[in-house]
């Protein structure tokens, strides 16, 4: 062999084992985070059984389940939902469908269900579901997959059975009845630092309580004012720069109070992502971005008080968007 020949035979050699590293790689970071970071995902373990969920399944979870949850309706409402839309959509908002469905319940204009517009939009397609969910007689006592069909009227009725048990842990984590139950992980991106609004907050913190009122509805939401708040607030608070927001939860030992925080919790941590939340506090519990693989954890303040009820944040959900660099 001439020493070309050699000479390409081991470049090509090279560029083989190249791109096998880079593939093991691939499926390093793809399978567990890898050296590089976290892996996107988001979990929700309720009794030892733990449901896995892409962020965009998760985001839209979140939301039929908070919809469920701001007009009063049970978890066993938001379980029916959830398994239609795993079964329908596979919880995707999808821009397609058989004829002229459309979104995450692949819901029709032609019937009747709203805009295209509308039906992309997915607190406006759950409100729509559950007007129609509430209207059956007995719902609650029924079969889950019976539910469903009575709304959706499918040619699959027996399919939305499929479901039910993801759909049941999903809901009772994402409706607050089991408490820190439900995070998502990934690894934290480039965020450009915001300087605070007139209102008192910066740009992104007024997106989360945007988002927070369009989806929960009526809110009390404080921890900021026009022209800032400059005490009350340990030193460093993300407070001072306007950065954070308490959504307020009283009374706090009221068992319904307790629920409608942790499905405000959960919601927040599904849509950090995308918001470029920070830090959730509620309830003696802390989940983090920069942790995020670490789910909840115990939170102790640090003044080390573990007596007082806000301190300890028991009587509100504590929001924190990313400083920025």
């Amino acid at each position: 062999m001439s020493r070309a020949a050699r000479l390409m035979a081991t470049l090509g050699t090279l560029v083989a084992l190249g791109g096998c590293i880079a593939a093991l790689l691939i499926w390093w970071v793809g399978r567990d985070g890898g050296p590089f970071g976290t892996h996107a995902e988001c979990r929700a373990t309720v009794d030892g059984r733990t449901v896995q969920l892409t962020p965009e399944q998760a985001r839209h979870a979140a939301t039929i389940a908070a919809v469920g949850v701001e007009r009063g309706l049970p978890a066993r409402a938001v379980t029916i939902a959830l398994a239609t839309a795993y079964q329908e959509s596979d919880i995707y908002n999808l821009s397609y469908g058989d004829r002229d469905s459309l979104g995450l319940f692949q819901q029709r204009p032609s019937q009747g269900w709203g805009t295209p517009e509308q039906i992309r939009d997915p607190v406006y397609s759950a409100g729509a579901f559950y007007d129609a969910l509430v209207q059956v007689p007995d719902y609650r006592a029924m079969e889950v997959t019976v539910a469903a069909q009575e709304v959706q009227r499918s040619a699959f009725p027996n399919a939305y059975a499929d479901h039910e048990d993801d759909a049941r842990i999903l809901a009772s984590a994402l409706t607050g009845n089991s408490e820190a139950a439900f995070h998502c992980q990934f690894s934290p991106g480039d965020h450009a630092t915001q300087a605070e609004g007139e209102d008192g907050l910066t740009d992104r913190a007024r997106a989360v309580r945007d988002q927070l009122v369009t989806t929960f509805g009526d809110l009390d939401i404080g921890g900021f004012q026009p022209g800032g708040v400059d005490s009350g607030h340990v030193e460093g608070s993300a407070h001072y720069d306007g950065r954070a927001l308490d959504v307020m939860l009283r009374p706090h030992d009221d068992a319904d109070v307790n629920r409608r925080g942790w499905a405000l919790a959960h919601w927040v941590t599904a849509f950090a992502d995308d918001l470029g939340v920070a830090t959730v506090i509620y309830d003696d519990k802390i989940w983090s971005a920069r942790r995020s693989d670490e789910g909840w954890r115990d939170y102790t303040h640090p003044s080390g008080n573990t007596e007082d009820v806000t301190l300890r944040h028991l009587d509100h959900v504590h929001i924190d968007v990313v400083e920025g660099s």
